[in-house]
């Protein structure tokens, strides 16, 4: 099968909720859509995402029952399962300050102020917004931020609950990037928000604290497995020019 362009991908994509069992997709393919969608952007470089890919029957069985039963995943021949990892940010702060020291260190003629800021950012910064104490660090930092944003502008997403919904954006465009990478290659897939977050954890042996962003039923579609033609809200009630 050729596969298509970005565009084409796009417009191929649709959650399909009925998948064929006659027809089957390669798991090395699919794992290859898993690290390109690594490729996706991520707030700070964190990347506080996991790829759970279910292959097996005996453990796609235990999703499925997590995810109600739903034809979306009953029927899918395999499952990625997207998981925010907010709790390991030290651990990928770390990555990309020993990436920086390298990969900045070979280039020539560097201004030292380049490499100085960007250090300053993951050893300071970072660790500023991620950290927390009983509640109490994002107290104070909402606090500081209203106060010094009376007089100029200032990122204002400082809070615990602000930085759950960041990891979760960056694992939804991961999701994104996977699931056109799979339509670009013909693989259908069906991202799923009904299921029960904690069964699921335990399933796949995670921390409680730990998120379920969501999880995408893999496979090639059945004719009634697309429901209905695609519908979007009308372009002039979505879209504004300034």
């Amino acid at each position: 099968m050729q596969e298509k362009s970005v565009s084409e991908a796009i417009d191929f994509r649709r959650s399909v909720r009925v998948y064929d069992p006659e027809k089957t997709i390669d798991q090395k393919k699919v794992k290859k859509c898993i690290i390109q969608a690594t490729l996706s952007p991520s707030s700070s470089n964190m990347q506080l995402w996991e790829f759970h890919h279910i292959i097996s029957k005996y453990e796609k069985g235990k999703i499925v029952k997590s995810c109600f039963n739903q034809p979306a995943a009953k029927t899918a021949e395999q499952i990625v399962i997207v998981v925010v990892r907010k709790d390991l940010w030290r651990k990928r702060l770390d990555s990309n300050v020993t990436n920086i020291k390298s990969s900045l260190s070979k280039i020539e003629n560097l201004d030292p102020n380049l490499k100085k800021k960007s250090l300053r950012y993951y050893n300071k910064l970072v660790p500023l917004l991620y950290s927390d104490f009983f509640g109490l660090t994002s107290f104070i930092k909402k606090i500081y931020t209203k106060v010094v944003g009376l007089y100029k502008p200032i990122y204002r997403e400082v809070g615990s609950c602000d930085l759950r919904v960041v990891s979760h954006k960056s694992a939804a465009l991961a999701a994104q990037s996977f699931m056109v990478s799979m339509a670009g290659i013909g693989y259908d897939t069906c991202p799923m928000e009904g299921f029960d977050s904690n069964r699921i954890k335990k399933d796949l042996d995670l921390p409680s604290k730990v998120e379920i962003s969501m999880v995408i039923g893999c496979g090639i579609r059945k004719e009634e497995g697309v429901y209905g033609k695609r519908f979007r809200i009308p372009t002039n009630e979505i879209y504004y020019s300034r």
